[in-house]
């Protein structure tokens, strides 16, 4: 949400970032917020002079009252009653004005970096860089399925007489590969200096919509029917939502942390072979980091977040490559995104695997996270970026390290988490 005093002293700003993330059909927002504003300005104005002269006509009560003065004094407590009253009226407009002007805000988008290049959609998103050679396979890549199949892996016809499409049983070697990156991202994360944590699956609504925007909301988001929780699409939810209403010592920044989480999303819409399987599912785990700064070192700390998970994946050899978003790809409460997207050998071409995000104060200013200076509080930056996220991870994995046998080779640092093993072999053989 965008501070309504920058609104106020900059609406083609606002209007042309509105165009620049080809969302025309908000433009009108602008100019209904400043009307908003300007009214309930005038309000504040005239409360504020009617408080005045209450003040001022309750002390003269007691004066004429002293000096006999009844007539006048009875006279003086009609218009205290009036006033009181007007101010009634007032207060009630004002609330009712808030309310909408609230509203609005939180629909209008943020403002994005000048670095973020301009685009309808992720077909317009631009590739900054590569890491790591692309290797194609001297043989065919069964869809990862069948590698998922072969090895024992899986079993999805169970997981939709339990809970429908979009969920799956991860079995055996698998599912254990599966824990083994969670828990290698885990360290990975502490060794940078991260702090570990787990935190609750469920938030309120007050929190939900301080971290996204409501179109994001309804896509994403499952509803505890007769509760006020949503189960979280990522842990960043509830991490940003710990520091709801606080006021952070600056001296204590940045904090940096690394969380843990199963993640719910109802993935809306149809998807081509590719994306089904256990590319987009309902359920799946996540690794995630999180950080809380000073506004002048966000874009630091957004270049170290992504720079994280790159080394990550190229630690277990797994081509990768950044895409910078552009405007018309990212949320609304973001200031600037990057994907990382890992190469498939069987497709031969990247897919996403994690995304990386700068939301400025968007985040703070919706949930009143301050930090306390010098010179008074102001709203802090916040910034999250995926770890890794099995089982898309398992994909890039599984197919870049594939051998021609249809076994596995497990990459060596996952294999103190895998009990030593170094390769996964084939256990249903076609």
């Amino acid at each position: 949400m965008l501070d309504i005093k920058f609104v106020r002293e900059n609406p083609e700003i606002v209007k042309q970032n509105i165009r620049n993330k080809f969302q025309d059909q908000k433009l009108p927002l602008v100019d209904e917020v400043i009307s908003l504003d300007s009214r309930i300005r005038e309000l504040k104005n005239k409360g504020g002079e009617l408080r005045a002269e209450r003040n001022s006509v309750s002390t003269s009560i007691g004066q004429m009252m002293r000096e006999k003065k009844i007539e006048e004094a009875n006279k003086a407590k009609q218009r205290v009653v009036e006033i009181n009253t007007q101010l009634e009226s007032i207060e009630k407009e004002e609330e009712q004005l808030n309310e909408e002007l609230t509203k609005r805000m939180l629909i209008i988008p943020n403002i994005i970096d000048k670095s973020v290049p301009i685009g309808k959609d992720d077909s317009e998103n631009v590739e900054i860089q590569r890491f790591g050679e692309p290797k194609l396979k001297d043989f065919e890549i069964p869809y990862h399925l069948d590698i998922l199949e072969a090895l024992d892996g899986i079993d999805l016809d169970s997981a939709r007489k339990v809970a429908g499409n979009g969920f799956y049983y991860l079995t055996g070697d698998i599912a254990r590969l599966h824990s083994a990156v969670l828990t290698y991202a885990r360290d990975f994360m502490i060794n940078k200096g991260f702090t570990y944590v787990i935190p609750p699956f469920m938030i309120r609504s007050n929190v939900v919509t301080g971290v996204m925007s409501f179109a994001e909301m309804d896509q994403m988001m499952y509803k505890i029917e007769g509760e006020d929780l949503y189960l979280i699409g990522t842990s960043e939810h509830s991490m940003i939502g710990r520091f709801i209403d606080t006021i952070n010592d600056k001296n204590k920044l940045p904090y940096t942390l690394t969380s843990y989480s199963p993640c719910f999303r109802k993935e809306k819409g149809a998807h081509g072979i590719e994306e089904r399987g256990i590319y987009r599912i309902h359920q799946f785990e996540k690794q995630e980091m999180i950080v809380i700064c000073e506004p002048e070192e966000s874009m630091k700390w957004f270049d170290k977040l992504w720079s994280y998970t790159v080394e990550l994946f190229r630690s277990m050899d797994i081509p990768v490559r950044t895409l910078e978003c552009c405007s018309g790809d990212l949320a609304d409460l973001k200031v600037k995104s990057l994907d990382v997207e890992a190469w498939s050998p069987r497709q031969q071409k990247y897919f996403e695997v994690g995304s990386c995000s700068n939301l400025g104060d968007a985040q703070a200013r919706r949930l009143k996270i301050r930090i306390k200076g010098e010179k008074g509080n102001y709203f802090a930056h916040t910034l999250n970026n995926t770890v890794v996220a099995p089982p898309r991870m398992l994909i890039a994995l599984l197919e870049n390290h594939l051998n021609a046998d249809g076994s596995v080779t497990i990459p060596e640092v996952l294999r103190p988490y895998m009990g030593g093993e170094e390769k996964i072999l084939v256990k249903n053989k076609k």
